[in-house]
């Protein structure tokens, strides 16, 4: 009779994996479930449950998994890298395989296999994991089954992005408010899922032969694995979904088990307790925001000063301008007079459909304004710039940085730095001699952005006012680092089962928030490269708990509009002031502002995007999508292919004469700074009577 059982557990970022085998390695009991960030006693519980099933037996064990080294360390036990885990298993149960493509909760891991293993594996983003199907199936009122179910019987694939859950959210949503059929929504998510992995693990790298898929999501979601097999164009042959592919890892991790000594029942049981009674002492806290009230006090008199002068609409006469935004989620809308004095403002969530925000807000604006004043020019800025100005005939369109230039520098006209957070975005500029000297985005993460905390707040069931709140009051704030949205939803729940209070995520939150925008974003070193004046602009910086971690965090004091969420549209209507010539036609046309909107697919060229076609009864025409200029232009204009700068830069750096006569001969590679330098090296050498001799195009041949 087997005296001995060979246990392999995969404790990962969402779940706990485990197998059991006897001395003949044959399986005997395998577990799956969510740990639900409580990995410690998720992981005591079922190491109980195997105590009482084998209470007769002895145990080799050894884990392996994303959530498994400090469990290990507190066990004594065995850790196995997932990189050897899974290579023991593929080995042993699917040698024919050549890459594996793994999925789990929050990574994703794309391994080859050859005369080397090498492992590619998501680092600061869970864009295109479990959790991020999970949020997206959320969208749907469903979970990743339905999701399944429903890409079933798709017609149409949009494209959506799946690097950060954020953006995701920003596309989909857009989607269900035009109608668009939720099976076709659905296998978009996946077919999302499916570009991030190759494109952001593969990185270029063929995925060729037999690929093994594996991973919960692999194996729960037929119609995800589907997406993989025809978008790399494997065969029923060349895909290979091994049986109890979610527990491939974790055999593994039992295979490398064997070889340990075992241990007792009782061993066993006095290693749960110390597990038990563990505690991870790796997190400081970090200073709260305020440790008294005078400091708050001090905080809020300081940031009272610089204030937007206002005065009612009703008592104006004469001139105005219209500054407008359009925003990733939002929409604003200010009136000034001629001097920057605020008369009006709006701002609300577009939901997806900016153009309608702004018409809804323009009608209530002009059902209250006077007789007496007149809108002399008007301006928008943000994401649909372009599509407001077509529509509504707005007379001046600009970039979101000179309009968020031109309102700091109405308040600190010293300005060296501005920092502008907004609901899905972050901008970054630099100033040098009263000139932009370097701008820098986010572009494929949004955690510490307006929507990031948004959603944290309603997590832990507050609304903005009361999160702020609770962040100003914290004592211990956490610190939780700056990481991807969905990786930090987890840690949140870790610390939340450590005793850790609402207030103290709350601010831990707040730093988090300023730790992104500066060390990922900004990639700043150090406050002092701000310089001495920062302003700060955007709707997540009207958060004292925000506006007070950046402070601390950087070691300077900023400056603060008493309306840092109307900066854009209050710069875009400075610039329309300083205009000379009048308005066009803003405020007749509200009343023609019926459009129609069809989404068409573009043959310009291999892309085929696929493009959303406005048409307005002013008589323009927009088109949202298109990726290039191919076929489409904007604002009626003819439509005529765009130009290719890239052989008109080629043709200035290379179309040069050369001389056929020459002392000697020089040949010159078309390579590498050549094709930036080659104009002087042509010249040097011809002056000098070399004749030149330059290598052809590549053929890639």
């Amino acid at each position: 009779m087997n005296k001995i059982v060979h246990i392999g557990m995969d404790v990962g970022s969402t779940t706990v994996k485990i197998v059991v085998m006897d001395e003949d390695l044959k399986e005997i009991y395998t577990s799956y479930e969510r740990h639900y960030s409580d990995t410690k006693n998720t992981v005591c519980k079922v190491l109980e449950e195997l105590v009482e099933k084998y209470k007769d037996k002895e145990f080799t064990i050894a884990l392996t998994g994303s959530g498994a080294m400090s469990t290990a360390k507190f066990l004594d036990v065995p850790f196995i890298q997932e990189v050897v885990a899974c290579k023991r298993s593929v080995e042993r149960y699917i040698p024919q395989t050549n890459v594996v493509i793994e999925l789990g909760g929050e990574d994703a891991k794309i391994i080859y296999f050859g005369r080397s293993v090498e492992q590619r594996m998501n680092g600061t983003c869970a864009g295109g994991t479990g959790a991020f199907l999970d949020q997206m199936a959320s969208l749907l009122n469903t979970n990743t089954a339905g999701l399944n179910e429903l890409a079933k019987g798709y017609q149409t694939i949009y494209p959506i992005a799946s690097r950060c859950g954020v953006f995701a959210k920003t596309d989909v949503q857009p989607l269900l408010n035009e109608g668009a059929a939720k099976e076709d929504i659905a296998v978009s998510i996946l077919q999302a899922v499916v570009n991030q992995t190759i494109s952001g693990l593969a990185c270029g790298r063929p995925i060729r032969g037999n690929v093994a898929f594996l991973g919960g999501p692999l194996t729960y979601l037929p119609e995800l694995r589907k997406r993989f097999v025809e978008t790399l164009h494997l065969t029923p042959e060349q895909t290979i979904v091994p049986e109890e592919a979610h527990l491939l890892v974790a055999k593994g991790a039992c295979l490398e088990a064997k070889d340990e000594s075992p241990i007792s029942v009782e061993k066993l049981k006095s290693k749960i307790q110390v597990l038990k009674h563990s505690h991870d002492t790796t997190t400081v806290p970090l200073k709260p925001l305020f440790s008294t009230n005078v400091e708050y006090d001090e905080f809020k008199a300081r940031h009272e000063k610089d204030k937007v002068a206002k005065k009612p609409l009703s008592e104006h006469k004469g001139d105005c301008f219209v500054g407008i935004d359009a925003g990733s989620t939002t929409s604003k809308l200010v009136v000034i007079d001629r001097d920057g004095t605020l008369l009006y403002s709006a701002y609300q969530g577009n939901g997806g459909k900016p153009l309608d925000s702004i018409i809804e807000m323009l009608k209530k604006l002009y059902s209250i304004m006077p007789k007496e004043a007149i809108i002399r020019y008007s301006g928008v800025t943000g994401y649909g710039e372009k599509l407001i100005q077509t529509a509504l005939n707005v007379d001046l369109n600009e970039i979101e940085t000179i309009a968020h230039y031109t309102a700091a520098k109405k308040f600190e006209p010293k300005v060296t730095s501005i920092v502008d957070i907004g609901g899905q975005d972050m901008k970054y500029i630099k100033l040098k001699n009263n000139t932009i000297d370097n701008i820098m985005l986010n572009e494929a993460c949004s955690s510490g952005c307006g929507s990031f905390i948004e959603t944290f707040a309603k997590s832990l069931n507050l609304n903005i006012e009361e999160f702020v709140k609770e962040a100003l009051e914290a004592q211990n704030p956490v610190d939780l680092g700056s990481r991807c949205t969905v990786f930090m939803n987890s840690k949140i729940k870790q610390v939340l089962r450590e005793g850790a209070t609402v207030a103290d995520i709350a601010a831990g939150l707040s730093y988090s928030v300023v730790k992104n925008c500066l060390y990922k974003v900004l990639k700043l070193k150090d406050g002092k490269e701000l310089g001495g004046t920062i302003v700060v602009q955007g709707g997540t910086m009207h958060n004292d708990a925000i506006v007070r971690a950046f402070e601390l965090e950087t070691g300077k004091k900023v400056v603060r509009s008493n309306l840092p969420e109307l900066m854009g549209a209050y710069g875009c209507a400075l610039l329309a002031a300083s205009q000379k010539s009048n308005s066009r036609t803003i405020n007749q046309q509200l009343e023609t502002t019926g459009y129609t909107s069809r989404q068409i697919q573009c043959n310009g060229c291999e892309n085929k995007c696929f493009v959303c076609r406005y048409t307005f009864p002013n008589g323009n025409t927009f088109f949202s999508g298109n990726k290039c200029e191919r076929i489409f232009t904007n604002r009626g204009e003819s439509e005529k292919p765009g130009q290719n700068i890239y052989t008109d830069k080629y043709a200035l750096l290379f179309d040069r004469e050369t001389s056929e006569t020459g002392n000697r001969t020089i040949g010159i590679p078309r390579v590498l700074n050549m094709y930036e330098n080659y104009p002087f090296w042509h010249a040097l050498f011809t002056r000098c009577g070399i004749r030149v001799v330059l290598s052809d195009i590549s053929t890639f041949v």
